[in-house]
């Protein structure tokens, strides 16, 4: 850390220290301090920018408050929040939810893309796997995000196209597009809200999850 931002981060202690006091910051002012430090301690690399590290959205800066002091969202922020974000959910231009799955079993396995190693052109992956279990044939996954195997079948979703399957397949795609929509302070990446991946990647991915003939449903 260099010389300003540990005079940067003095003042941010000096304050929190003061937080109990009548004449302590407020939050906001706490916010700013913090975005401060932020600013100095990171510096724009290639493709990858210190914006990315800022709480400039609501729902994250709400959500890393929670964390800070230890306790959830209360009811009605998080209702806001998710409401709020479900208004930015963008369904499919053509109506189509489902694309090929042997396409997104490929998204789902690439990690690439937003690096600073990456350039712009770089097709972003989905790193599905850096969270989740997928297919039963993978022995590498993570575990913040629970397992998807047999997504749609565990659902019941036999076909996607009918009427029943209807409330999974939005589900879905809402929650690969923007997971805080359901949850506000999910862990989920917002795939398609941060433009993380595009519609037709999103399309193939929910092919990965519900298409019967997919490897995660077998």
């Amino acid at each position: 850390m260099n010389k300003t931002s540990k005079i940067i981060l003095a003042s941010v202690t000096s304050a929190l220290l003061a937080v109990g006091c009548a004449s302590g910051p407020s939050v906001a002012e706490l916010n700013a301090l913090t975005d401060q430090v932020v600013k100095a301690s990171f510096r724009d690399e290639g493709i990858a920018k210190v914006e990315r590290v800022t709480q400039t959205d609501a729902t994250n800066r709400a959500c890393s408050q929670a964390d800070a002091t230890g306790q959830p969202l209360d009811e009605k922020t998080a209702k806001a929040l998710e409401e709020a974000n479900f208004k930015t959910i963008q369904w499919p231009s053509d109506g189509q939810f489902l694309g090929d799955w042997k396409q997104g079993e490929v998204i789902a396995q690439n990690g690439r893309g937003l690096t600073f190693t990456d350039d712009a052109k770089t097709v972003n992956g989905g790193n599905c796997y850096n969270c989740h279990q997928i297919d039963k044939k993978e022995i590498s996954f993570g575990t913040i995000g629970p397992s998807l195997y047999n997504y749609g079948k565990l659902r019941g979703v036999a076909d996607p196209a009918s009427a029943d399957a209807k409330p999974i397949v939005e589900y879905t795609w809402g929650k690969i597009w923007n997971a805080k929509a359901y949850n506000a302070c999910s862990n989920m990446p917002r795939a398609g809200h941060m433009g993380i991946l595009n519609e037709a990647q999103v399309r193939h991915i929910m092919a990965l999850l519900l298409d019967p003939k997919s490897p995660v449903n077998q």
